[in-house]
């Protein structure tokens, strides 16, 4: 076993308690099967989200493992617009979560329909932003009630989990100076390039936000650009779902890359894979494996691009 796996053991087995949950998960029972992630999509839209994708994951899980685990497996990824704009005049990595994404899933043979989301606490954690921030609280109440009003039956409940200290950095970032006459073209190149890399490493970019045109919409142009990819590995989630159906909270992953007007330099980040160990107490060895996978890969087309 490599040794970084072995950290991620070890570390996952001693680790200290972290936020109490990182996850939420709201249960209700389905048995006349009327919930749906279509209905659950109109009360999200309902309450003021943008959807950007509602993907049903056991297609590409069929077709590519030949078996799900699940009736139902949706991977949903949203956003305020308003409410983005908004954060990101103070805290420009809010692209690590717009969009946000969750798990919708219905476990075979079950009678049972499930949302994850992640909690606002754990959105400032990864974020660096304040836990009691009016806006992520405001977020944060608006998926409750979009979740009460396609679920009325339905409530959250408890993992049986505590999460775990964290094992690496929270977000992996990396920068690109830029000429201040000739940065579209180096983006372009970069883009290019990057959407190159993703295939032959196993990734889909399951979509793709361009943050400053709604910016610019609304008359704030404090940016060149501020695109995000939705980022996902196949194998990733089918692995990780397998014991912990609410790892859709994570997925896919949101990657930003942004230039300021005011900056001569492209930043890019994403969620580390070491949220998803610390958020779900993660201990198996075939999870650990391809978040390990996943974020070396990912390390290495963006450190390969940034030379």
């Amino acid at each position: 076993m490599k040794n970084l796996l072995k950290k991620l053991l070890a570390l996952v087995v001693v680790g200290t308690m972290g936020f109490a949950q990182d996850i939420q998960v709201f249960t209700a029972d389905n048995s006349d099967g009327k919930i749906t992630p279509k209905t659950i999509e109109e009360a999200f839209l309902k309450v003021g989200f943008f959807v950007a994708e509602n993907r049903d994951m056991n297609i590409p899980f069929k077709k590519q493992f030949n078996e799900s685990s699940f009736d139902v497996y949706n991977l949903f990824t949203f956003y305020s617009k308003p409410d983005t704009l908004t954060l990101v005049k103070e805290h420009s990595e809010i692209g690590l979560f717009a969009p946000l994404s969750m798990s919708i899933y219905t476990k075979k043979g079950e009678k049972t329909i499930s949302v994850s989301t992640l909690t606002t606490e754990s959105l400032a954690t990864i974020l660096g932003i304040p836990k009691d921030d009016k806006t992520l609280l405001k977020i944060g109440n608006m998926v409750k009630e979009a979740l009460k009003t396609a679920m009325p039956n339905g409530q959250f409940v408890k993992l049986p989990y505590e999460t775990k200290a964290i094992v690496g950095e929270r977000v992996t970032r990396f920068e690109m100076d830029m000429e201040a006459d000739s940065w579209e073209d180096t983006k372009d190149e970069f883009q290019m390039s990057f959407e190159g890399e993703l295939s032959p490493n196993g990734f889909v970019m399951a979509g793709f936000s361009d943050l400053n045109y709604d910016f610019e919409e609304n008359n704030y142009e404090g940016y060149n650009f501020y695109d995000v990819y939705s980022i996902c590995k196949l194998p990733v989630i089918y692995t990780v779902a397998k014991v912990r159906p609410e790892a859709g909270a994570f997925a896919p992953c949101s990657l930003y890359l942004y230039k300021k007007k005011d900056e001569n330099k492209m930043h890019v980040a994403f969620p580390s894979v070491y949220n998803w160990i610390s958020a779900m107490a993660i201990d198996d060895k075939a999870s650990l494996e391809v978040l390990d996978d996943a974020q070396k890969r990912m390390e290495k087309i963006l450190s390969g691009l940034m030379e």
